[in-house]
């Protein structure tokens, strides 16, 4: 198989979450660039249906919907409409999820438990679905996107996401185990500060924040949404067929750092 082919994503057919903006747009629109059809998940369905027309002007078959990914019984209705549609999965992109900041000591419990709900317990129903459908199938990939706060912490009030993300690792982990000798993949990737518009908002109201995050990233820069492209096609393909289990850092070196090294400075450019 040549190194065309082992990308190629031709025939197969992908679903991403959260595909109106950020990095489900750039995962969704990195797919359907390699050859996949593209169902496009998004509450922002409007957000949905502009990506699905970008994807149809690549030349491949993209259909919106509108599933609140944070319900159950929704994301059971999105896979019973993928079956109707297309009559497969291979891929999954399990991208979508909200969180909620607050310090550890007043945030309400049932934020907590909101955040679990939106970023560990719909993201295993999504992947149970997808999953049920792979195994029959003897084959398929899910890309679940987690964070480097599944594995370290971030402090400033992240204690309900760092707890949901530290699950997701161990969820992929977990899914890997029992799925992959039944040729179902199942890895994460962990994005370190990417920019969309509620990191930017942040940034606005806190000054200091961008600094504070470049000083723990040695590549120099935030990420950008269409830093997952390469990733997520590697992982979708059969390019990665023996790579499952996997907590895949991209961060531009930030969980390489130790808490006491020193960045160089980025290059003049």
């Amino acid at each position: 198989m040549s190194i065309a082919e082992l990308f190629d994503l031709t025939g197969r057919v992908a679903v991403v979450t959260g595909a109106a903006q950020g990095m489900g747009r750039a995962m969704a629109l990195a797919l359907a660039d390699a050859g996949a059809d593209l169902v496009l998940v998004d509450r922002n369905e409007d957000g949905a249906r502009r990506t699905a027309a970008e994807i149809a002007a690549l030349g491949r078959r993209a259909l919106a919907d509108g599933c609140d990914c944070s319900l159950p019984e929704a994301i059971r209705q999105l896979f019973a409409r993928v079956d109707a549609e297309f009559g497969r999965i291979d891929v999954l992109g399990n991208v979508a999820g909200d969180g909620y900041l607050d310090k550890p000591e007043s945030i309400p419990l049932e934020k907590v438990e909101l955040v679990l709900k939106n970023l560990v317990v719909s993201r295993f129903c999504a992947c149970q679905e997808a999953g049920r459908r792979m195994l029959a199938a003897g084959r398929g990939s899910i890309i679940n996107i987690g964070s480097l706060a599944s594995l370290t912490a971030l402090g400033r009030g992240h204690i309900a996401y760092s707890m949901a993300m530290g699950a997701v690792a161990q969820m992929t982990r977990e899914l890997s185990t029992e799925w992959s000798g039944q040729g179902v993949r199942v890895n994460a990737i962990l994005p370190a500060q990417v920019v969309n518009p509620g990191l930017e908002a942040r940034m606005t109201a806190d000054p200091n924040l961008r600094a504070t995050y470049l000083r723990g990233i040695p590549a120099g820069r935030l990420g950008e949404p269409d830093d997952i492209r390469g990733l997520a096609v590697f992982l979708a393909s059969d390019a990665s067929r023996w790579i499952t289990g996997a907590l895949i850092p991209m961060d531009g070196g930030n969980l390489a750092l130790n808490g006491g090294g020193t960045v160089r400075p980025p290059r003049a450019k």
